[in-house]
């Protein structure tokens, strides 16, 4: 693996000094050339994690050191990077998908001033910079600190049209709200150091490091790290600010939602695989969570009538689906899942911005249909993301997430059944959000109507590619019962990711569950289609009202966690603060003051008072050695 050793570097590398060239010389540069930069530097990177890839697929693997990041009192943290399987998985993924976002955003992003361009591709790049040094680093504190880069870049990319106020709120509401999950991790950095005096993956997962930790310390880390990871992958109850993450440029949703930021959470947690496996409670809190979050996400997403918030609480929900399959031991199925999300989501975003483009803006779908006649191709492919999402045969989405229903059926019938009802619900927003968007009359106005067209090449040719994907890029993972040998991703992540050895279902059941979840899926579509495909606009009432006002969790947030806060930062300010602790300031400053214009009156310039005071001095000297000191 020397040759990787060499260019490992490389790959986070040129990402970096396209943040660096297209942030500096964004008032020199012109548009074109921020474009070829910003993109290039990713397709380069690509390219180099295909090379990576191909070396370790032929069994090289290696950790690169290249200096000590901290080396005091013992403790020694390098600065090094891990090329594994895992690792080399998800640099596919962020470096492909991350390239055909850049390329889309080219186009997208073409009515911004150069300037403003070049700061967003600067951004971009600084994103993807972070996302490889957290999937690269070789110990949790050089992950730590790619974690901690996406949500700087989130927060900058969200806030991206920084003019609007509602932006800067949405922008600030993910910062502070992946702050709380940030300094649960941090903890269990601190714990780990505390408890093994290592946090370097290859020792701490060895026997050795292993054995230093009691059965207490595996759980309370890796609630912990869980804790982080909720508030990554906008899991409960850190997940309200990840539709409101809408705000940023539509390619910019993309990339969080796809291929980068909100799988961190899943990564680090597969990363950690070893402690999970041995804190059964953690496992079951881990499957709880992600199974309810999926399910809340998803009803919310019934209702949603903005293309990218149904897209966004159906990201919420995949990644549900995701801690479903990591709770019940299925990291494999966890990592395929994020993979196979990756290229349909990114593919349903990109589509999503395609109509926005043509309808001028306009995100309601209450006010488009019909579009199927203008935007052929992005319509087609959107076709394609949501049968992907849905999970039918044999497009990608089916085969990953039928290896998280069965996870599921294999551990608990009832997480079974609820996750089966998820996926029917999945199928069923999604199709509602094509049919209410592509099928009928259009319902928008006559000057959107007179504008509607493709988009150009530079958005149509990523659609199609990832469309391809969506297809078959869940062919890596065909289970053992459809065909011997066929579930390729699995042996390849098998050195990083034991093999479950417990009892598996057999080949009929198997057979059995994917006919009735495809069957009850299709249920569905036709369901959706028979409701939404001639679409009239009419408003919530009851259970739908509370579902289009996403249950009012962000209202019981700022009622009971918001609101208090702020009143108790008020009471600080003006009652601790100002009456309290700039009383004592101010008092020390005024008492100071008094006293030096009290103690000036002592120097009169009349010399007698002068021998007065000193004889007194003396005396009070002479009583105090002979009458008042014993």
């Amino acid at each position: 693996m020397q040759n990787a050793l060499h260019i490992a570097w490389l790959i986070p590398l040129f990402p970096l000094l396209g943040f660096l060239v297209n942030g500096l010389g964004r008032k020199y540069l012109s548009k074109p050339v921020i474009g070829v930069i910003g993109s290039g530097v990713i397709l380069a990177s690509f390219v180099m994690s295909i090379w990576v890839f191909m070396q370790v697929k032929n069994g090289n693997t290696h950790i690169a050191e290249y200096f000590n990041f901290i080396n005091a009192a013992g403790l020694k943290i390098p600065f090094a990077f891990q090329l594994d399987q895992l690792s080399s998985l998800f640099l596919l993924i962020i470096t492909g998908v991350g390239f055909l976002i850049h390329v889309y955003s080219v186009s997208y992003m073409h009515e911004e001033k150069a300037e403003h361009f070049g700061r967003y591709f600067s951004y971009l790049n600084l994103f993807v910079f972070s996302m490889l040094l957290l999937v690269m680093g070789a110990n949790y504190v050089i992950l730590f600190i790619g974690w901690e880069g996406v949500g700087l870049c989130s927060y900058l990319l969200i806030g991206y049209w920084f003019k609007n106020d509602e932006y800067n709120k949405a922008a600030n509401k993910a910062f502070i709200m992946n702050r709380i999950g940030d300094l649960a991790f941090l903890i269990a950095i601190f714990w780990l150091i505390a408890k093994t005096g290592t946090v370097s993956f290859d020792v701490l997962f060895s026997m050795n490091g292993i054995t230093k930790l009691s059965q207490a310390d595996i759980t309370i880390i890796t609630l912990l790290l869980l804790a982080g990871a909720t508030g990554k992958s906008a899991q409960i109850p850190l997940f309200t600010w990840l539709p409101d993450a809408m705000a940023g440029p539509t390619p910019v949703s993309a990339l969080i939602h796809a291929a980068t930021m909100v799988t961190a959470g899943i990564y680090m947690i597969a990363r950690s695989n070893i402690l999970y496996s041995l804190s059964p409670f953690t496992m079951h809190v881990v499957a709880i969570i992600g199974l309810a979050t999926a399910l809340l996400a998803a009803t919310i997403a019934l209702k949603q009538n903005d293309i990218k918030k149904v897209l966004a609480y159906s990201t919420v929900s995949q990644l549900g689906f995701m801690f479903l399959a990591l709770g019940t031991g299925a990291y494999v199925a966890a990592v395929f899942h994020v993979m196979t999300h990756a290229f349909f989501k990114a593919l349903l975003f990109l589509g999503s911005g395609s109509v926005i483009h043509a309808m001028g803006g306009e995100q309601d779908i209450r006010n488009m249909g019909g579009l199927s006649k203008k935007l052929r191709i992005t319509y087609i492919t959107f076709l394609i993301g949501c049968i992907a999402i849905a999970g039918i045969p044999p497009f990608s989405g089916f085969f990953s997430k039928d290896a998280i229903l069965l996870s599921a059926f294999e551990d608990n019938k009832i997480l079974y059944g609820v996750a089966l009802f998820t996926a029917l619900l999945t199928a069923f927003y999604m199709f509602r959000l094509l049919f209410i968007t592509f099928s009928g009359k259009f319902r928008g106005t006559e000057e959107q109507e007179h504008h509607l067209h493709e988009s150009p090449p530079a958005m149509t040719i990523p659609l199609v590619i990832l469309a391809l994907l969506s297809i078959i890029g869940g062919w890596i993972g065909i289970p053992e019962a459809l065909m011997n040998g066929g579930d390729k991703i699995t042996e390849f992540l098998s050195p990083v990711i034991p093999v479950a050895t417990g009892e598996a279902v057999s080949h009929s059941t198997e057979y059995g569950l994917m006919a009735l979840s495809t069957g009850l899926v299709l249920a569905a579509v036709l369901l959706a289609w028979l409701q939404f495909r001639n679409y009239q606009r009419r408003e919530a009432t009851g259970l739908g009202k509370v579902l289009e006002n996403k249950w009012y969790v962000d209202e019981l947030y700022e009622k009971v966690i918001v609101n208090p806060l702020r009143w108790m930062g008020g009471f600080l300010n003006s009652i601790i603060e100002r009456r309290l602790i700039d009383a004592i300031v101010n008092g020390v400053g005024r008492a100071v003051n008094y006293s030096s214009r009290q103690l000036r009156l002592l120097q009169s310039g009349q010399v007698g008072s002068y021998i007065l005071l000193m004889v007194l001095s003396i005396l009070l000297v002479f009583v105090f050695q002979f009458f008042l000191r014993k």
